[in-house]
């Protein structure tokens, strides 16, 4: 099993930069997209819902705003939008989809950088969302929770840690809380099981040289459910092209 996430900055922008013709030649499965910033009835074009793919969107009610997106070759079970709570279901944050025991979820965790309403907004929305982990982890089903969850986990998931110790996406709080997710709850950073290497990044600010200087963040993820852990057998952050300030990261498992 393939699957390939993105956060796209903008489907219209990627599309223009090239993104549908490059996401079919890639044998997936499933695809997740995050910061869509698209209605749905703004996606008139046709290349918007690729052939032979089942497209979901999930859109935040604010246009041009967040917004996720979920495309599979199998036609899911069942489709989950939003995960409880009004604050960030508005906002298009959350879409599942169900394929017999597995759930495959684009999720797109909010951003602190900005301000500090924005930063105060990530936290609720951490606090939200631990206990709904595990809800999941204890459902019996198998997870893969695909996105951009805005956060460097450790020293050698960004270039300039130690600079970066009082932003927003390495805060200690921040960091604290995927040590929860991952030691106390049992998750698994997929990319980490078959790739340590330093430098391996998903995100560039587009300011100076931060692409062409590779001084990046790895800040999306494909998590596992504990019992999935084990199951990765490749990983791959593609930088041929960008189609995103961001870069897919497209990860096969034994599944």
């Amino acid at each position: 099993m393939r699957i390939v996430t993105l956060n796209a900055n903008g489907i219209r922008a990627a599309a223009r930069k090239g993104v549908f013709n490059w996401l079919p030649r890639q044998s997936a499965d499933v695809i997740c997209l995050q910061e869509t910033r698209a209605q749905v009835e703004q996606l008139t074009d046709r290349m918007y819902f690729p052939r032979n793919w089942h497209c979901l969107y999930e859109s935040g009610q604010r246009k041009g705003y967040a917004g996720v997106a979920l495309y599979s070759r199998r036609e899911p079970d069942e489709v989950i939008r939003g995960f409880g709570v009004d604050e960030f279901d508005n906002e298009g944050r959350y879409i599942e989809a169900r394929f017999g025991k597995l759930s495959v979820v684009s999720l797109y965790v909010p951003s602190g950088s900005s301000n500090e309403a924005r930063q105060a907004s990530k936290y609720r929305f951490m606090d939200a969302f631990k206990p709904y982990l595990e809800q999941l982890r204890d459902s019996g089903r198998d997870y893969v929770i695909c996105g951009d969850w805005n956060i460097a986990h450790r020293e050698i998931d960004l270039k300039n840690w130690r600079s970066n110790q009082k932003n927003s996406g390495f805060l200690p709080e921040e960091r604290a809380w995927l040590d929860e997710l991952f030691d106390d709850l049992g998750f698994v950073d997929a990319f980490r099981e078959v790739n340590q290497q330093p430098d391996q990044y998903t995100w560039w600010s587009n300011r100076g040289q931060a692409w062409a200087k590779n001084v990046g963040w790895r800040i999306d993820y494909q998590v596992l459910s504990p019992q999935l852990a084990g199951s990765a057998t490749n990983a791959r952050i593609y930088k041929t092209k960008r189609f995103s300030d961001h870069a897919p990261l497209i990860m096969d498992y034994d599944y």
